[in-house]
């Protein structure tokens, strides 16, 4: 698996052809049948022939391999069929956080890259809304190498620095945008309130991957002292006494909560829970997740 692809800021658009390379993989899963009911057929192509057996269509009778053979043969056909993929990436002030060597933002970006590029390789229309405090960005379903290399393009670019989300809002303009069912990625910390009948709205058109970017600060401090936190979107400070054993503990328990109230409420409204944590592999979580929806 390839690890920190994008970790060292280099231009996605530089690393395109390395990156192509890498989900190889990745898009084979996403034609495994996980989501064969958002498939659509838009036409038949030719997959070969066999002999001729009772019951079948004669208007199938491929003639130039009878005569050859001097027994009937029929052609065959595959139905060729494409999934629509469609991202939602949070860019807000919150994203941009992490501990450690990656933010929140980047990981959600190195999996938006990922599912792009995939997309592509598998002949998919993808599409995108991209926000923070407002709606910086949005595009309709289209398959082309010039549609991803747009999407790569914008990814690149600095996010915004205005304070807010604009998750539910995000959420209605891609139920406006999308004609036909989708396969959808929410790719967001979830740090905001009132998304969750937006979400209801678009769970019951499209199939929705609600895929949660943390960090491991979420669930665990560590032993600093007597720190100050700031809340990245309000700006609020407060000390947190880390060396206690007793706030670490509660710090664990109030995460854990938290985290199986937002996979609770993702569930109930006809959604798909993912958390993907900052310290792990981009191409490895995706490739888990696909294999995991695979077998049930």
């Amino acid at each position: 698996m390839a690890e920190n692809l994008i970790s060292d800021r280099e231009s996605l658009l530089k690393r395109a052809a390395l990156l192509r390379i890498t989900t190889t993989s990745l898009a084979s899963a996403m034609q495994s049948g996980a989501f064969r009911s958002l498939y659509r057929g838009q036409g038949i192509e030719f997959a070969g022939v066999r002999e001729y057996l009772r019951g079948d269509d004669v208007r199938t009778i491929d003639w130039n391999v009878t005569a050859r053979s001097a027994k009937p043969f029929v052609k065959m056909f595959n139905e060729e069929r494409e999934l629509q993929i469609f991202l939602i990436i949070d860019r807000s002030v919150s994203m941009q956080e992490g501990a450690k060597n990656k933010s929140r933002l980047e990981m959600a970006t190195e999996i938006a890259a990922l599912l792009a590029l995939a997309a592509e390789r598998n002949s998919s229309p993808v599409g995108a809304v991209f926000f923070s405090g407002d709606i910086e960005f949005a595009i309709q379903p289209k398959n082309s190498q010039n549609q991803t290399l747009l999407l790569l393009s914008r990814l690149d670019e600095p996010p915004a620095t205005s304070r807010g989300t604009a998750l539910a809002a995000s959420i209605n303009g891609a139920g406006k945008l999308l004609k036909k069912r989708s396969l959808v990625f929410i790719l967001s910390d979830f740090r905001a309130g009132g998304w969750e009948d937006a979400f209801a709205r678009l769970a019951s058109r499209h199939d929705v991957v609600a895929a949660r970017i943390t960090d491991s600060i979420d669930s665990s401090l560590p032993e600093m002292g007597t720190v100050v936190i700031r809340d990245p979107e309000s700006g609020a400070r407060r000390l947190f006494p880390t060396m206690s054993k007793t706030f670490r503990s509660e710090w664990r328990e109030d995460a854990a909560m938290r985290n199986k109230r937002w996979t609770d409420s993702v569930l109930r409204r006809g959604g798909i829970p993912l958390t993907v944590s900052t310290s792990e592999d981009a191409l490895s979580a995706l490739m888990a997740f696909f294999s995991q929806r695979e077998i049930r």
